[in-house]
């Protein structure tokens, strides 16, 4: 079957592509969310689940900012360089994905007062809410396309891909 560069990624090299691109990130984003939803029903502005929150919103967000440069660099400027992308499926799939750097940044900027500084303290927490809300549609768009076989959204041909790397 046809994969594309987004499964491909978390396919090769195991264990390590999927915890560094994918369990990793998604742990951070979901101990975030859970602990969101804490904050928001208790309007919480301190105590444990606000500092897990904050702690794994800025490592989160500071992580996946290294996971876009690296990502970027080595497979987005060499696939489209190359022609090698596989079709829409694909570059949605990848495209999404690399989004998810645009929330999960934001709530660390948020988080450190970087962003939002003069807001109150509950216009923050809803604009940091709308960046959970956010990543959780980019990353599941991400998934969704990224598990398509790139094919069926294009009438060219599937690069050929290497199985036998693992």
């Amino acid at each position: 079957m046809n994969m594309t560069h987004y499964m491909q990624l978390l396919a090769d090299n195991q264990p390590w592509n999927l915890l560094l691109f994918m369990a990793v990130p998604v742990v951070l984003a979901e101990t975030v969310a859970i602990t969101e939803l804490y904050i928001l029903f208790r309007r919480a502005v301190d105590g444990g689940f606000v500092a897990i929150n904050r702690t794994a919103s800025v490592i989160g967000g500071l992580y996946f900012v290294g996971v876009f440069v690296y990502l970027f660099v080595n497979a987005v400027v060499p696939l489209t360089a190359g022609a090698q992308w596989r079709g829409p499926a694909d570059m949605i799939a990848v495209g999404f994905y690399l989004f998810g750097v645009v929330p999960l940044l934001s709530m660390a900027l948020i988080d450190l007062r970087v962003m939002g500084k003069s807001l109150s303290h509950d216009r923050r927490l809803w604009w940091h809410a709308g960046c959970v809300a956010l990543f959780v549609v980019v990353a599941h768009v991400a998934m969704i396309f990224g598990m398509l076989d790139p094919t069926i959204m294009w009438s060219g041909d599937a690069a050929p891909m290497d199985h036998t790397k693992h």
